[in-house]
C-alpha cells in the first residue's frame, strides 16, 4: 500500500463517485488535543499467518504489518505517496530505478535499516522455496522466474543489486508503468538480518521499522493484539498516543454494542444490525465514505460443473439471477453500489461502461435461460446443491450470502445455501487448499491504488490471491501489455481491455463497491478513515 516521489502521483478519485455521506461529525478530525499517553482499543480479526512482510496477504494480518512495519513510502489519508525510508526514488527508463534510503533509519530493536535488509527481504519474499503468499509482487523483477522456479536453489534476484548501506538498484524484466505505486505495500517491507535466525519464530514477534512494536507477549492468538509505541521511528506517522489494542472479536454485534458503551474505541465496520441507527447513535462519531475495496464472490474454475460452455453460462446466469441492489437496499441499507466492473471507483481510471458488463445486472428470465441452456449441454448434477462458503464473523456475511443464496434458487430452480464456518482464517485456509465444492465469498481491499492492483493479484495465472485458480493466457497478456506503457493512463486503458475479458468468463461474480461505515467512542478524538477503509490509528487521541 505505497509509493515515491519520482512517480506521477497517481492518487485516489474522487470519493463523490459513489454519492455517499462524505464524512462524520466535528470530531472525525482537526482537533489536536487529547491525551497522547492513552492505548486506543479498536476491533480486528486474528491473522491468518505469522507477521511476515511477504506472507501477509488478508486484512487481519495487514493492519498490524502496516502499523509494525513501514516500507519506502506510504499513503497519505487521500492515497497520495508519501516518503518513509525512502529519500528518493529515480528512474529514466521505468524499467531501471535508483533508491537512496534516509539516513539513520532504525528497526524497532535498534538496529540500522541497510540497502541489504530491503535487497535481502525481497529475495526472500519471493524465491519459491519460502513460498510465501506474496511472491508474486516481486514478479516484475528481473531474475523473479529463476528464483521461483519449481525446484529451483536460486535465492537471489539478478535485478537487485546492493550499492552501499543507503543505496540499492533495481532493475526489471521489464518497463511497467506502476512498479513504483507498489511500493509502500506489505511485501516490499524491509527485514532485519536477526529474523532470518528463525523466520516462524519472528513472524510471531517481529522486529519491525513502523510507528508501533508488538508489546511483549502481545500477540495472544484469537483474544488481542497489543502494540506500543516504537520509539526508534523517524517516519511522517509518528503516534500520537501511548499504544494500539487490537481485540479480535467473533461477533460483530458484540463489537458494535462495545462501542456504545465506550469499552471499545474504533470499530471499523458497522454491522447490519446497526447499519439503521448508527448515524443516530453515534452522532458526530461515525463516517460513511467510499473506499478501495470490493466483495465478489469467487466460482473456482477447478469445479467440473462451472468448466467449458456450459460453465461459462452457468457463471452469467448466476451473476444475472443476483438482485444486487434489493440486496444492499435490505441488508445493508442502501450504503454500498452495485459494481458495474471489477475495480473500484475510487481508483483513477475506473470505467463504469465496459463492453460486456451486462451480465453483472438483474434479469432473472435471462438467468434462467441461461441455466437451461447450459443444462441442455451438460444437466446440473441431481440433488447437488450450489453452496458459497463463508466466514460468519464478519459484518453481514451470514445475512447477505443467506439472501443471495435464496435470490439464486429462486431465479434458476436449484438448491443454492450458504456453507458457514466460524471464522475468517479458517475460511482463508480452506480457500487457500482449494479444496472448495462451491463457491467462496471474497471481497479487495486495495494494498495500493491502483487498477492492477485489483486485476494482477486476483487473477493473473498463479497470482496469490487467485482463490479459483483462474488462467486466460489472452489476460496474462493483457495485463504485461498494460504493464508495459510508459504512463499510468495509457496502462489503466488496456487493464481495462483485460476486464473485458474477465466479464466474458466470470472467474468472480462481482457484487458491490464497499464504504466504510465506522464508529468510535466517547473517549477519542481525530480519527480519520484512509483510502482503502482503514483508520488512521496512528493519529488517534484520547479525550
Amino acid at each position: 500500500m505505497r509509493y515515491s516521489r519520482t512517480s506521477k502521483a497517481l492518487g485516489v478519485a474522487a470519493v463523490l463517485a459513489l454519492t455517499l455521506t462524505a464524512c462524520g461529525g466535528s470530531d472525525g478530525g482537526g482537533n489536536a488535543g487529547g491525551d497522547t499517553s492513552k492505548v486506543i482499543t479498536a476491533d480486528n480479526t486474528e491473522p491468518q499467518n505469522g507477521l511476515l512482510p511477504a506472507n501477509t496477504n488478508e486484512v487481519g494480518g495487514g493492519k498490524v504489518m502496516d502499523l509494525v512495519f513501514s516500507g519506502l513510502v506510504s499513503y497519505d489519508v487521500n492515497g497520495k505517496i508519501v516518503n518513509e525510508i525512502a529519500d528518493s526514488i529515480d528512474t529514466k527508463d521505468s524499467q531501471n530505478y535508483t533508491i537512496k534510503l534516509k539516513s539513520g533509519m532504525k528497526f524497532s530493536d535498534g538496529s540500522p535499516v541497510t540497502a541489504k535488509n530491503f535487497v535481502d527481504a525481497w529475495n526472500f519474499g519471493a524465491a519459491a522455496k519460502n513460498a510465501q503468499l506474496n511472491s508474486y509482487f516481486f514478479e516484475s523483477i528481473k531474475g523473479y522466474d529463476k528464483v521461483n522456479a519449481e525446484k529451483s536453489t536460486e535465492d537471489k534476484m539478478e535485478g537487485l543489486k546492493v550499492v552501499d548501506d543507503t543505496t540499492f538498484t533495481v532493475e526489471l524484466a521489464q518497463p511497467e508503468s506502476d512498479f513504483p505505486l507498489r511500493l509502500g505495500y506489505t511485501a516490499f517491507y524491509p527485514l532485519p538480518e536477526s529474523a532470518y535466525d528463525d523466520i516462524d519464530a519472528f513472524g510471531q514477534n517481529p522486529v519491525g521499522t513502523g510507528p508501533y512494536k508488538l508489546a511483549e507477549g502481545g500477540w495472544k492468538h484469537d483474544v488481542s493484539i497489543e502494540l506500543v509505541p516504537n520509539e526508534n521511528y523517524e517516519g511522517p506517522r509518528k503516534a500520537k498516543n501511548g499504544g494500539v489494542t487490537f481485540t479480535i472479536f467473533s461477533n460483530p454485534d458484540a463489537a458494535y454494542t462495545s462501542v456504545q458503551s465506550d469499552t471499545l474505541d474504533i470499530l471499523q465496520q458497522v454491522p447490519p444490525s446497526g447499519l439503521q441507527n448508527y448515524e443516530s447513535d453515534f452522532k458526530g462519531r461515525f463516517v460513511n465514505q467510499p473506499y478501495a475495496g470490493n466483495a465478489t464472490m469467487t466460482i473456482p474454475s477447478y469445479l467440473p460443473e462451472f468448466e467449458g460452455e456450459a460453465g461459462s453460462m452457468r457463471r452469467q446466469a448466476i451473476s444475472m439471477a443476483i438482485d444486487r441492489q434489493q440486496i444492499i437496499d435490505k441488508i445493508f441499507y442502501g450504503t454500498k453500489k452495485p459494481a458495474v466492473e471489477f475495480t473500484s471507483p475510487v481508483i483513477d481510471g475506473y470505467k463504469a461502461d465496459l463492453p460486456g458488463n451486462e451480465v453483472l445486472k438483474f434479469d432473472a428470465a435471462k438467468a434462467k435461460d441461461l441455466w437451461e441452456k447450459a443444462d441442455a449441454i451438460k444437466p446440473w448434477p441431481a440433488g447437488k446443491v450450489f453452496t458459497i462458503t463463508s466466514n460468519i464473523d464478519g459484518p453481514g456475511n451470514k445475512e447477505y450470502i443467506t439472501a443471495m443464496a435464496n435470490q439464486i434458487s429462486t431465479n434458476l430452480g436449484i438448491k443454492a445455501q450458504l456453507n458457514p464456518v466460524s471464522s475468517f482464517k479458517e475460511m482463508r485456509e480452506l480457500v487457500n487448499k482449494k479444496s472448495l465444492t462451491g463457491a467462496s465469498r471474497a471481497g479487495w481491499q486495495a494494498d495500493y491504488p491502483s487498477l492492477y492492483n485489483f486485476l494482477g493479484p486476483l487473477y493473473g495465472t498463479g497470482a496469490g490471491s487467485n482463490d479459483g485458480n483462474y488462467s486466460n493466457p489472452k489476460f496474462d497478456e493483457k495485463l504485461k501489455e498494460g504493464l508495459a506503457q510508459t504512463s499510468v493512463e495509457a496502462g489503466n486503458k488496456i487493464f481495462n481491455e483485460a476486464q473485458e475479458i474477465l466479464l466474458k468468463d466470470l472467474p468472480v461474480v462481482p457484487l458491490w463497491y464497499q464504504a466504510a461505515q465506522g464508529v468510535w467512542s466517547n473517549n477519542v478524538n481525530n480519527v480519520e478513515f484512509g483510502w482503502n477503509g482503514v483508520p488512521l490509528y496512528y493519529n488517534v487521541t484520547a479525550k
